[in-house]
């Protein structure tokens, strides 16, 4: 990666407000050999007529709105360097994050993926202020605090999707190997994909925030889930490549079926929020069926049975 071109590609929907904050976080990384793609995925406020004014430097793609996963295929698609990194128009990257993760590169090349640690912000500002900055990065060097996995990581993803997009870079040949986003899945799209690499390639992760996540009210799902699309991946995960990797070993297939058992319990309460009582009963009893000592789940399933015997507002379904 060292001095090679790195594409990154900036999916945008309606973000006029932080897309340029985005990309110039991008510029200041001082990158010998950058390209910018920008997918405007759609967006009905403005945002591309911004980008294209202010940074004709950079590609200016557009599409209908067609999602996250589709704009960042056709980004990969348009990219012309060997590195592709990925960034969304509400986030920032930190100075020095293209430089720590060529470093780490570097230092195992037989890796071709890289992502690191992140930190979330609930800002609705473009940018932080330093003060701001300095709090949200404080303990940044502590290892404890941000480590994760790295390596042959499969066993592990099967527990949580570990990596977060806004920080991965990867090298091209990755996609030509594996595929691209899978634009099928409306939801977890990005975790399918991380699972599929870490089958062909050791994933790296810099053990320190390199990006901040930003947390605003329109980048807050208030729906309930209709599918749980984290048991979704990582069914088909295993189904296709089972508990283990012969670089990495096996992750016990109880620990899997207990955090499974935690993405079901999750839906059924989000779903029980929202008097999604149907969802919210067939959440609890998938979960109690991959451990049926979660706890969690019964208390949905009592939950649940109550809600649904007792008189209730009409909710929208």
């Amino acid at each position: 990666m060292n001095a090679e071109r790195v594409s990154v590609v900036i999916p945008c929907f309606n973000a006029a407000r932080y897309i340029a904050a985005a990309i110039r976080s991008v510029l200041e990384q001082r990158w010998p050999d950058l390209e910018i793609i920008v997918v405007d995925d759609g967006s009905t406020d403005g945002s591309a007529d911004l980008v294209g004014a202010e940074f004709p430097q950079i590609t200016l793609l557009r599409q209908t709105n067609r999602g996250a996963a589709e704009a960042r295929n056709l980004g990969i698609r348009h990219a012309r360097g060997p590195w592709i990194a990925f960034l969304d128009a509400d986030d920032i990257w930190l100075p020095g994050k293209l430089h720590a993760q060529a470093e780490l590169l570097r230092q195992d090349p037989s890796a071709r993926m890289v992502y690191t640690a992140w930190q979330v912000w609930f800002g609705e500002d473009a940018t932080p202020s330093a003060a701001e900055t300095a709090a949200l990065l404080a303990g940044a060097n502590d290892p404890t605090r941000w480590s994760g996995p790295t390596g042959w990581i499969y066993p592990q993803l099967l527990l949580e999707c570990a990596l977060w997009t806004s920080t991965v870079v990867a090298h091209r040949s990755v996609f030509d190997e594996i595929g691209v986003f899978d634009a099928g899945l409306p939801i977890g799209e990005d975790y399918d994909l991380w699972l599929r690499a870490s089958r062909v390639t050791p994933i790296l992760r810099v053990q320190r925030p390199c990006a901040l996540y930003r947390m605003h009210p329109a980048s807050i799902t208030h729906a309930p889930p209709r599918e749980n699309y984290r048991s979704i991946v990582v069914s088909r995960a295993l189904a296709r490549w089972g508990y283990g990797h012969d670089r990495a070993g096996v992750m016990a297939p109880s620990r899997v079926r207990r955090a499974l058992a935690q993405s079901w319990s999750e839906f059924a309460a989000a779903n029980l929020s929202a008097g999604e009582f149907d969802r919210a009963g067939r959440g609890a009893l998938m979960s109690l069926r991959a451990d049926p000592t979660h706890a969690a789940a019964w208390k949905v399933l009592v939950k649940t049975a109550i809600g649904a015997l007792s008189p209730h507002p009409a909710v929208n379904r």
